[in-house]
């Protein structure tokens, strides 16, 4: 049994790696400000929970621990346009110093989650690869590049520093999130029978099953270091990279109604092709296609067991937090609101 710290184990990828990571005989440090609620992670044997900043993290929370898995971030392009500055503090500053700290600790192996957005723009018929040149386009996708810098050059023989560039997860997670492209579109055409898709329909994007994306994290968890030390690696497979078009006319099939796709905006610029053959040539092979995905979250909408709250709309969700610290700062006095 290892010991595994994962921050942002209370996201969309942590409440699903957690489990898995327990169920594999791992024991997991979970570490989060849980934002979208405590409840998302239930106590288990061999779960210790930290309500903790990334941030703030010290030399004592690692202490330990034999594997990091960092997870948190400011997860989407429109969240780390808004948060611009904490974007930067926590999706690159703050991963670079908690790899630091895991290798001062002594911990074996530090994998970065990072995206395929860094690729950005792509030329038409090209298909990405690890050595393609990036071409970040958002704050996210920017940090993102900037963290594997950082984090990939403390690498060296008694410390395994990996990078995945994850495609764009989608799939049923503990913490759903409506805000990411398949789950979104599922929804839409599920409630309303109405699925927008941005113009022109032609971009590429790789996608990702959630318990794709958790494998391959505990796949290169296992791996052997020298095979993955220092290194870059794509996640997702080819039968996973979509035309926004085709993927709208795939989820409106997959729905059980009629279903009328509606254009809007203008051409999306992010396209981008990505391929995977270097983490599949070491026995990696994601499992889950879009239409699992839309099956799966159809059947929980219909069940009554997930449905789109703020809560599942990040940007939605981090606003309605911040205004509600500035109405209990307002209120607030003596230390309290009606009990003082």
């Amino acid at each position: 049994m290892k010991t595994i710290l994962v921050t942002g184990a209370g996201g969309y990828i942590g409440t699903t790696l957690t489990p898995m990571l327990l169920q594999a005989g791992h024991a997991v440090r979970a570490v989060d400000r849980f934002f979208f609620g405590r409840d998302l992670l239930a106590p288990r044997p061999n779960l210790e929970i930290l309500v903790e900043d990334t941030r703030k993290l010290t030399p004592q929370h690692f202490e330990g621990v034999d594997a990091v898995i960092d997870l948190a971030a400011i997860s989407n392009d429109p969240s780390g346009e808004l948060f611009e500055k904490a974007t930067w503090a926590i999706n690159r500053d703050a991963r670079i110093r908690c790899a630091r700290l895991a290798k001062a600790a002594g911990a074996e192996r530090y994998i970065l989650p990072s995206s395929c957005s860094v690729y950005g723009f792509q030329d038409a018929g090209s298909v990405a690869d690890e050595t393609s040149p990036t071409n970040p386009l958002t704050t996210y996708a920017k940090a993102n590049e900037a963290a594997e810098r950082g984090v990939l050059g403390l690498a060296d023989d008694r410390f395994c520093a990996v990078a995945l560039r994850q495609a764009t997860v989608y799939g049923l997670s503990p913490r759903m999130r409506f805000d990411l492209a398949i789950n979104g579109m599922t929804y839409g055409a599920w409630k309303t029978g109405r699925l927008p898709l941005m113009r022109d329909g032609s971009q590429w994007r790789p996608m990702l099953h959630v318990r794709d994306a958790a494998r391959a994290l505990m796949f290169v968890l296992a791996a052997d270091a020298d095979a993955v030390r220092g290194r870059i690696f794509n996640v997702g497979s080819a039968a996973n990279n979509y035309q926004i078009g085709p993927l709208g006319a795939l989820v409106g099939e997959a729905v059980p109604r009629a279903v009328d796709i509606e254009w809007y905006g203008d051409p999306d610029e992010r396209s981008y092709r990505v391929g995977f053959e270097r983490i599949e040539a070491l026995g990696y092979r994601a499992q889950l296609s879009a239409a699992d995905g839309v099956a799966e979250i159809c059947a929980a909408l219909a069940a009554g067991k997930v449905d789109r709250t703020p809560r599942t709309i990040t940007l939605d969700w981090y606003k309605h937090l911040v205004a509600m610290q500035r109405l209990v700062r307002d209120v607030e006095r003596y230390g309290g609101i009606v009990d003082i």
